[in-house]
């Protein structure tokens, strides 16, 4: 009566397709097109997270509830921006670089030249950008990336 269902189901692999079926038939792309001509408009401004590691499960968790909204909209014909964004300012960031480069003191950071620590400050943010993008996208979390 029902289709058998596989007992060992490869959830990795299945994630992978998926991925693979909405990038190749360009469904979110279709799914942020879809209302651009409607008159209701709809924003969530993304409290956006520090670039500064990976994503943590309450930053998911936390995506997870944005994107129930966002997609709840987008049902009822409200245009929206799908705008992510990063914090790339901030005292971890910072924080982290400095154990990178085992700082002990903000004299350290004199020594070693400022313009020196704020391009790895940079640097970092960009990396976990998109470090975090990549894992979004893994959520299917659709922006405009």
């Amino acid at each position: 009566m029902f289709k058998s269902v596989d007992a060992k189901v490869d959830f990795p692999e299945m994630e992978r397709d998926i991925l693979r079926w909405w990038e190749e038939n360009n469904i979110a792309e279709k799914y942020m097109a879809r209302n651009q001509q409607s008159d209701k408009r709809y924003s969530f401004i993304d409290g956006p997270i520090t670039a500064n590691n990976p994503m943590g499960v309450h930053h998911a968790w936390g995506r997870g509830y944005k994107d129930l909204f966002t997609r709840f909209r987008t049902m009822q014909g409200y245009q929206q921006r799908y705008q992510n964004g990063f914090d790339g300012q901030g005292l971890w960031i910072e924080v982290e670089v400095e154990k990178e480069l085992g700082f002990t003191s903000k004299t350290d950071i004199e020594e070693y030249g400022i313009d020196k620590f704020v391009t790895l400050c940079k640097e970092r943010v960009q990396r976990f950008s998109d470090v975090i993008t990549s894992q979004s996208i893994r959520l299917g979390y659709w922006m405009d990336w």
